[in-house]
């Protein structure tokens, strides 16, 4: 009978020819295939091979079927199968930093055609380059999308947009090939990098770790300033300052021995003997440190600071600012935790 499919001929069909019967077995189960995930030229491909399907006698299927089983079980592993699927699996599991990294990489790969990327989104998240991008620019967008990609997209935009767009598409005919890859390079570096701010630390962060290596007097002059035009702010700064002063509150008992050793000797008799000297808060903290250390250390330094008298305030301030600057890094480097106040305070 002409179209059907002798049982003898199954290891000679090629393989879209049993694809098409497997889907079609599964489509007449009430199977739900997501057949618009496969690339355009595949779904085409399986398109005519169902269209050339006639008559299929039982043992034929059953051997397809069978054989198809077969291979299936044994697959142990299904890949994401692009670069933009593996991001969304990895999600959360790699930091920023390294997606943007990987994208960059993956332009460069690209080549000349930056669209690679671009044509990776899916339709939800090209959703914003229709709304921020103008007409013509969507239009191209549209023209270079697979037609169901192409129509999923449209679907998804408020009908006024979708007709601006479409109509866009008549504008579109005379552009050149060197401006297509431009408006392609500006939406992949627009929409296919990862979303990170320009700096880690937060303005107050940042502000504050200047002001530590500040003179005082600075330092107070512009938290001043900064209270008295933002207070949000400015209370913000100030916890972010870590000063001399701030030891006893800051530095733990236990991390004191810890830090000692990456100070200079000489800064630090000369930051004890003028924060002694001082009185008040910064007192304190030479107390604090000096009772927290080997008691021979201590005793040495006590020494040192009799014997280095009295020191002038700058260079006083000086060895201070070598010591806190010792403190954070050694904070920085997860050597110590410094100590955060609670938000009450």
């Amino acid at each position: 009978m002409a179209g059907q499919t002798s049982s003898l001929a199954v290891s000679d069909l090629p393989r879209s020819r049993k694809a098409a019967m497997v889907v079609q077995l599964l489509l007449r189960e009430g199977g739900d295939l997501p057949l618009s995930q496969l690339p355009e030229a595949a779904q085409a491909r399986l398109t005519r091979e169902l269209g050339a399907l006639n008559i299929i006698d039982k043992a034929t299927l059953n051997s397809v079927a069978k054989e198809f089983a077969r291979e299936l079980s044994d697959v142990a592993l299904t890949a994401p199968g692009s670069f933009e699927a593996a991001l969304k699996s990895l999600d959360g599991r790699i930091s920023a930093s390294t997606v943007a990294r990987l994208r960059e990489e993956a332009a460069a790969q690209a080549g000349s055609d930056p669209w690679n990327l671009v044509l990776d989104l899916t339709p939800e998240e090209m959703l914003p380059i229709t709304e921020a991008e103008s007409p013509e620019i969507c239009a191209i967008l549209l023209s270079k999308l697979p037609t169901p990609k192409a129509a999923t997209l449209l679907g998804l935009m408020p009908g006024d947009r979708a007709r601006y767009i479409a109509f866009a598409m008549s504008r579109t005919t005379n552009i050149k090939a060197d401006a297509i890859v431009r408006i392609g390079a500006g939406l992949a570096s627009n929409y296919c990098g990862a979303s990170l701010p320009a700096f880690t630390d937060s303005a107050e962060s940042r502000i504050g770790a200047i002001l530590n290596s500040t003179p005082a007097t600075t330092r107070d002059q512009v938290l001043e300033g900064l209270l008295s035009q933002d207070a949000t702010f400015g209370e913000g700064v100030r916890k972010a300052i870590f000063t001399f002063a701030d030891i006893p509150a800051r530095l733990a008992m236990p991390d004191v021995p810890k830090v000692l050793r990456d100070i200079d000797q000489a800064d630090l008799v000369r930051a004890l003997a003028s924060a002694t000297e001082t009185g008040g808060e910064l007192a304190a903290s030479a107390t604090h440190l000096l009772e927290n250390m080997s008691t021979r250390m201590a005793d040495n330094l006590r020494e040192e600071m009799d014997e280095v008298g009295k020191v002038k305030p700058s260079d006083g301030e000086n060895a201070q600012t070598a010591v806190v600057t010792a403190i954070r890094a050694a904070a920085d480097a997860g050597t110590i935790n410094l100590v955060v106040a609670d938000e009450e305070d």
